[in-house]
Protein backbone atom coordinates (compact mmCIF):
# COMPACT_ATOMS: atom_id res chain seq x y z
CA UNK A 1 0.00 0.00 0.00
CA UNK A 2 1.17 3.51 -0.76
CA UNK A 3 -1.89 5.71 0.24
CA UNK A 4 -1.53 7.68 3.42
CA UNK A 5 -3.57 10.32 4.45
CA UNK A 6 -4.52 13.17 7.10
CA UNK A 7 -7.04 12.30 9.53
CA UNK A 8 -8.90 14.91 11.58
CA UNK A 9 -8.71 13.33 14.99
CA UNK A 10 -10.77 16.50 16.83
CA UNK A 11 -10.03 20.26 16.02
CA UNK A 12 -6.78 20.49 17.80
CA UNK A 13 -5.20 16.76 16.26
CA UNK A 14 -4.62 15.23 13.04
CA UNK A 15 -2.81 11.72 12.32
CA UNK A 16 -1.15 10.26 9.27
CA UNK A 17 -3.09 7.08 8.40
CA UNK A 18 -2.59 4.70 5.57
CA UNK A 19 -4.94 2.17 3.34
CA UNK A 20 -5.47 0.76 0.44
CA UNK A 21 -4.55 2.13 -2.92
CA UNK A 22 -7.12 4.31 -4.23
CA UNK A 23 -9.67 3.25 -7.46
CA UNK A 24 -11.74 5.90 -9.98
CA UNK A 25 -14.56 5.65 -12.12
CA UNK A 26 -14.57 5.83 -15.84
CA UNK A 27 -15.04 9.56 -15.95
CA UNK A 28 -11.91 10.42 -12.79
CA UNK A 29 -8.35 10.13 -12.28
CA UNK A 30 -6.53 8.62 -9.28
CA UNK A 31 -3.81 11.35 -9.11
CA UNK A 32 0.19 10.23 -7.47
CA UNK A 33 0.06 13.63 -5.43
CA UNK A 34 3.26 15.36 -5.38
CA UNK A 35 2.15 18.53 -3.68
CA UNK A 36 -1.48 19.38 -2.09
CA UNK A 37 -2.66 23.29 -1.62
CA UNK A 38 -3.68 24.33 1.57
CA UNK A 39 -6.99 26.78 1.97
CA UNK A 40 -8.82 28.46 4.67
CA UNK A 41 -11.74 25.88 4.04
CA UNK A 42 -9.42 22.98 5.04
CA UNK A 43 -9.23 25.06 8.80
CA UNK A 44 -12.95 25.42 9.03
CA UNK A 45 -12.98 21.69 8.19
CA UNK A 46 -10.90 20.64 10.50
CA UNK A 47 -12.72 22.92 13.20
CA UNK A 48 -16.23 21.58 12.23
CA UNK A 49 -17.74 24.80 10.56
CA UNK A 50 -17.32 24.28 7.27
CA UNK A 51 -18.37 19.88 6.64
CA UNK A 52 -17.97 18.22 3.62
CA UNK A 53 -20.80 17.81 1.33
CA UNK A 54 -22.03 13.94 1.70
CA UNK A 55 -21.15 13.12 -1.93
CA UNK A 56 -17.06 14.40 -1.06
CA UNK A 57 -14.91 12.73 1.21
CA UNK A 58 -13.60 13.77 4.64
CA UNK A 59 -10.44 13.69 3.65
CA UNK A 60 -9.48 17.74 4.16
CA UNK A 61 -8.06 19.38 0.74
CA UNK A 62 -9.52 20.96 -2.50
CA UNK A 63 -6.31 20.72 -4.92
CA UNK A 64 -3.54 18.60 -5.56
CA UNK A 65 -0.75 17.96 -8.18
CA UNK A 66 1.00 15.22 -9.81
CA UNK A 67 1.44 12.21 -11.91
CA UNK A 68 -1.76 10.25 -13.44
CA UNK A 69 -1.60 7.16 -11.53
CA UNK A 70 -5.15 5.51 -12.92
CA UNK A 71 -6.68 7.13 -15.82
CA UNK A 72 -10.45 6.05 -16.42
CA UNK A 73 -11.51 5.05 -19.41
CA UNK A 74 -13.70 7.93 -20.42
CA UNK A 75 -11.21 10.73 -18.63
CA UNK A 76 -9.22 11.93 -22.12
CA UNK A 77 -6.14 11.09 -19.81
CA UNK A 78 -3.54 8.62 -19.78
CA UNK A 79 -1.10 7.09 -17.00
CA UNK A 80 1.68 9.21 -16.46
CA UNK A 81 0.42 12.69 -17.57
CA UNK A 82 1.20 15.66 -15.14
CA UNK A 83 -1.78 17.13 -13.79
CA UNK A 84 -3.06 19.79 -11.56
CA UNK A 85 -6.60 19.23 -10.15
CA UNK A 86 -9.68 20.72 -7.77
CA UNK A 87 -10.44 17.41 -5.80
CA UNK A 88 -13.83 17.07 -4.05
CA UNK A 89 -12.13 16.66 -0.70
CA UNK A 90 -8.75 13.95 -0.35
CA UNK A 91 -6.16 16.64 -1.19
CA UNK A 92 -4.61 15.83 2.24
CA UNK A 93 -3.14 12.85 0.86
CA UNK A 94 -0.58 10.79 -1.36
CA UNK A 95 -3.08 9.93 -3.67
CA UNK A 96 -6.36 11.84 -4.85
CA UNK A 97 -9.21 11.03 -6.80
CA UNK A 98 -10.28 13.86 -9.46
CA UNK A 99 -12.87 14.47 -11.96
CA UNK A 100 -11.39 14.91 -15.30
CA UNK A 101 -14.04 17.66 -15.63
CA UNK A 102 -11.76 19.64 -12.74
CA UNK A 103 -8.00 18.52 -14.32
CA UNK A 104 -5.71 20.69 -16.06
CA UNK A 105 -2.38 19.33 -18.28
CA UNK A 106 0.78 21.19 -16.16
CA UNK A 107 2.05 22.51 -19.42
CA UNK A 108 5.87 21.94 -20.10
CA UNK A 109 8.10 24.02 -18.02
CA UNK A 110 5.87 24.60 -15.47
CA UNK A 111 6.99 22.74 -12.05
CA UNK A 112 4.54 20.97 -9.91
CA UNK A 113 4.46 22.92 -6.55
CA UNK A 114 3.72 25.84 -8.97
CA UNK A 115 0.72 23.76 -10.54
CA UNK A 116 -0.08 23.06 -7.16
CA UNK A 117 -1.30 26.48 -6.47
CA UNK A 118 -3.48 27.06 -9.71
CA UNK A 119 -6.49 24.95 -9.30
CA UNK A 120 -8.57 26.43 -6.23
CA UNK A 121 -7.19 29.98 -7.08
CA UNK A 122 -8.32 29.57 -10.59
CA UNK A 123 -11.85 28.67 -10.46
CA UNK A 124 -12.61 30.97 -7.78
CA UNK A 125 -10.75 34.28 -8.92
CA UNK A 126 -12.26 33.15 -12.72
CA UNK A 127 -15.94 32.36 -11.73
CA UNK A 128 -16.21 35.22 -8.96
CA UNK A 129 -14.26 37.91 -10.76
CA UNK A 130 -14.77 37.04 -14.61
CA UNK A 131 -18.38 35.27 -14.46
CA UNK A 132 -20.41 36.97 -11.62
CA UNK A 133 -18.64 40.42 -11.67
CA UNK A 134 -18.37 40.49 -14.95
CA UNK A 135 -14.60 42.36 -14.87
CA UNK A 136 -13.53 43.51 -18.21
CA UNK A 137 -10.70 44.99 -19.92
CA UNK A 138 -9.77 48.26 -18.75
CA UNK A 139 -11.55 48.61 -15.50
CA UNK A 140 -10.59 49.16 -12.29
CA UNK A 141 -10.46 46.28 -9.62
CA UNK A 142 -10.22 46.17 -5.69
CA UNK A 143 -8.70 43.20 -4.47
CA UNK A 144 -8.70 42.70 -0.25
CA UNK A 145 -5.78 40.46 0.65
CA UNK A 146 -3.67 40.38 -2.19
CA UNK A 147 -1.08 38.38 -1.28
CA UNK A 148 -2.74 35.50 -0.70
CA UNK A 149 -3.19 32.39 -2.51
CA UNK A 150 -6.16 33.68 -4.10
CA UNK A 151 -5.30 37.28 -4.18
CA UNK A 152 -2.10 37.16 -6.10
CA UNK A 153 -3.71 35.27 -9.11
CA UNK A 154 -6.22 38.09 -8.97
CA UNK A 155 -3.95 40.79 -9.12
CA UNK A 156 -1.75 39.52 -11.79
CA UNK A 157 -4.74 38.64 -14.00
CA UNK A 158 -6.11 42.10 -13.77
CA UNK A 159 -2.67 43.20 -14.99
CA UNK A 160 -3.09 41.11 -17.82
CA UNK A 161 -6.17 42.24 -18.50
CA UNK A 162 -5.37 45.84 -18.43
CA UNK A 163 -6.98 46.64 -15.19
CA UNK A 164 -6.07 49.27 -13.34
CA UNK A 165 -5.45 47.24 -10.34
CA UNK A 166 -5.53 48.53 -6.51
CA UNK A 167 -4.95 45.76 -3.57
CA UNK A 168 -4.65 45.78 0.14
CA UNK A 169 -1.68 44.00 2.81
CA UNK A 170 -0.74 44.62 6.02
CA UNK A 171 2.80 45.40 5.96
CA UNK A 172 4.92 47.82 3.65
CA UNK A 173 7.22 44.63 2.43
CA UNK A 174 3.52 43.06 1.54
CA UNK A 175 2.60 45.77 -0.47
CA UNK A 176 6.07 45.82 -2.49
CA UNK A 177 5.68 42.29 -3.83
CA UNK A 178 2.00 43.12 -4.80
CA UNK A 179 3.78 46.61 -6.29
CA UNK A 180 6.33 43.91 -7.99
CA UNK A 181 3.68 41.64 -9.10
CA UNK A 182 1.34 44.13 -10.76
CA UNK A 183 -0.72 46.27 -8.31
CA UNK A 184 -0.63 49.89 -9.60
CA UNK A 185 -1.80 51.10 -6.43
CA UNK A 186 -0.93 48.47 -2.72
CA UNK A 187 -2.56 49.85 0.11
CA UNK A 188 -1.57 49.17 3.85
CA UNK A 189 -4.24 48.12 5.68
CA UNK A 190 -2.56 48.42 9.26
CA UNK A 191 -1.38 52.16 8.36
CA UNK A 192 -4.58 53.78 7.90
CA UNK A 193 -8.23 53.53 6.88
CA UNK A 194 -8.81 52.01 3.67
CA UNK A 195 -11.40 54.97 2.83
CA UNK A 196 -8.73 57.76 3.44
CA UNK A 197 -6.30 56.32 1.65
CA UNK A 198 -8.59 55.29 -1.47
CA UNK A 199 -9.19 59.19 -1.04
CA UNK A 200 -6.04 60.44 -0.97
CA UNK A 201 -5.15 58.14 -4.11
CA UNK A 202 -8.16 59.63 -5.88
CA UNK A 203 -9.90 56.31 -6.25
CA UNK A 204 -12.57 56.40 -3.56
CA UNK A 205 -16.07 56.19 -5.73
CA UNK A 206 -14.15 55.01 -8.64
CA UNK A 207 -13.92 51.42 -8.22
CA UNK A 208 -16.25 49.09 -10.89
CA UNK A 209 -14.98 45.78 -9.24
CA UNK A 210 -14.39 44.73 -5.60
CA UNK A 211 -12.91 41.06 -4.52
CA UNK A 212 -14.20 40.73 -1.01
CA UNK A 213 -12.95 38.03 1.23
CA UNK A 214 -13.07 39.80 4.33
CA UNK A 215 -16.89 40.69 4.86
CA UNK A 216 -17.69 42.16 8.36
CA UNK A 217 -17.61 45.52 8.83
CA UNK A 218 -15.45 46.34 5.89
CA UNK A 219 -18.73 45.55 3.78
CA UNK A 220 -19.54 49.44 3.98
CA UNK A 221 -16.42 50.00 2.99
CA UNK A 222 -16.51 47.74 -0.20
CA UNK A 223 -20.07 49.87 -1.43
CA UNK A 224 -18.51 53.52 -0.69
CA UNK A 225 -15.91 52.90 -2.63
CA UNK A 226 -17.51 51.65 -5.69
CA UNK A 227 -18.54 53.30 -9.29
CA UNK A 228 -21.58 53.71 -10.38
CA UNK A 229 -22.95 50.42 -11.95
CA UNK A 230 -20.22 48.60 -9.39
CA UNK A 231 -19.70 45.24 -8.24
CA UNK A 232 -18.81 43.34 -5.38
CA UNK A 233 -18.14 39.49 -5.03
CA UNK A 234 -18.36 38.68 -2.00
CA UNK A 235 -15.94 35.07 -1.13
CA UNK A 236 -14.62 34.94 2.48
CA UNK A 237 -15.62 36.46 5.92
CA UNK A 238 -12.76 36.96 8.06
CA UNK A 239 -14.10 39.69 9.88
CA UNK A 240 -17.09 37.56 10.16
CA UNK A 241 -20.82 37.38 8.74
CA UNK A 242 -22.73 40.24 9.48
CA UNK A 243 -22.56 43.77 8.13
CA UNK A 244 -24.52 47.00 8.09
CA UNK A 245 -24.56 48.54 4.98
CA UNK A 246 -25.76 51.84 3.50
CA UNK A 247 -28.45 50.61 1.34
CA UNK A 248 -29.49 54.11 -0.28
CA UNK A 249 -25.57 54.02 -1.70
CA UNK A 250 -26.76 50.48 -3.32
CA UNK A 251 -29.76 52.23 -4.80
CA UNK A 252 -27.96 55.15 -5.65
CA UNK A 253 -24.65 53.64 -7.44
CA UNK A 254 -27.28 50.89 -8.92
CA UNK A 255 -24.78 48.44 -7.04
CA UNK A 256 -24.36 44.72 -7.19
CA UNK A 257 -24.00 42.24 -4.41
CA UNK A 258 -23.36 39.15 -5.05
CA UNK A 259 -20.83 36.18 -3.24
CA UNK A 260 -20.20 32.09 -4.12
CA UNK A 261 -18.39 29.28 -2.15
CA UNK A 262 -16.86 26.16 -4.88
CA UNK A 263 -18.42 23.26 -2.93
CA UNK A 264 -22.15 25.10 -4.16
CA UNK A 265 -21.79 24.93 -7.77
CA UNK A 266 -22.78 22.26 -9.72
CA UNK A 267 -20.78 19.64 -11.50
CA UNK A 268 -21.72 21.43 -14.84
CA UNK A 269 -20.13 24.76 -13.69
CA UNK A 270 -16.74 23.65 -12.66
CA UNK A 271 -16.12 21.58 -15.75
CA UNK A 272 -17.65 25.14 -17.61
CA UNK A 273 -14.94 26.97 -15.42
CA UNK A 274 -12.23 24.74 -16.01
CA UNK A 275 -12.83 24.87 -19.96
CA UNK A 276 -12.71 29.18 -19.46
CA UNK A 277 -9.49 28.76 -17.15
CA UNK A 278 -7.94 26.35 -19.87
CA UNK A 279 -8.62 28.56 -22.56
CA UNK A 280 -7.78 32.18 -20.98
CA UNK A 281 -5.51 31.46 -17.53
CA UNK A 282 -3.88 28.61 -18.59
CA UNK A 283 -2.00 30.40 -21.60
CA UNK A 284 -0.83 33.01 -18.79
CA UNK A 285 1.17 30.52 -16.91
CA UNK A 286 2.86 29.25 -19.82
CA UNK A 287 4.06 32.84 -21.11
CA UNK A 288 4.75 33.92 -17.39
CA UNK A 289 2.23 36.58 -17.24
CA UNK A 290 0.88 34.71 -13.80
CA UNK A 291 3.33 33.22 -11.59
CA UNK A 292 1.84 32.39 -8.36
CA UNK A 293 3.18 33.27 -5.30
CA UNK A 294 4.43 30.18 -3.19
CA UNK A 295 5.54 31.18 0.96
CA UNK A 296 6.45 27.60 1.92
CA UNK A 297 5.88 24.03 1.95
CA UNK A 298 5.12 21.59 4.55
CA UNK A 299 5.70 17.74 4.61
CA UNK A 300 2.47 15.68 4.51
CA UNK A 301 2.77 14.92 8.19
CA UNK A 302 3.35 18.66 9.22
CA UNK A 303 -0.33 19.71 7.90
CA UNK A 304 -1.35 21.04 11.51
CA UNK A 305 1.77 23.02 11.61
CA UNK A 306 1.28 24.39 8.62
CA UNK A 307 -2.68 25.46 9.43
CA UNK A 308 -0.93 26.89 12.26
CA UNK A 309 0.93 28.96 10.32
CA UNK A 310 -1.56 30.27 7.69
CA UNK A 311 -3.83 31.23 10.62
CA UNK A 312 -1.54 33.52 11.75
CA UNK A 313 -1.64 35.43 8.34
CA UNK A 314 2.06 36.08 8.35
CA UNK A 315 2.50 34.16 4.99
CA UNK A 316 2.79 35.76 1.36
CA UNK A 317 1.28 33.63 -1.22
CA UNK A 318 0.09 30.28 -1.17
CA UNK A 319 1.18 27.53 1.38
CA UNK A 320 1.51 23.83 -0.02
CA UNK A 321 1.85 20.14 1.62
CA UNK A 322 4.21 17.89 0.01
CA UNK A 323 3.04 14.65 -0.65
Amino acid sequence: MSYHYIHIDDSESLTLLETEDLTCAADELVIDVAYAGINRADLLQRMGFYPPPPDASPIMGLEVAGVVRQAGTDSGFSEGEAVCALVHGGGYATQAIAKATCTLRVPEGIDLSTAACLPEAFITVWYNLIDRARLTRGETVFIHGGISGIGNIAVQLGKAMGCRVIATAGSPEKCATLASIGADISLNYNEAPLAEQCEAQGVFGAVDVVLDMVGGDFEQFNLACLAVDGRIACIGLMRGGQATIDLTQLLMKRATLTGSTLRRLTPDEKARCFRDVAEHMMPLVENGQIVPLMDRTFALADALAAQTYMSTGGHAGKLLLRC
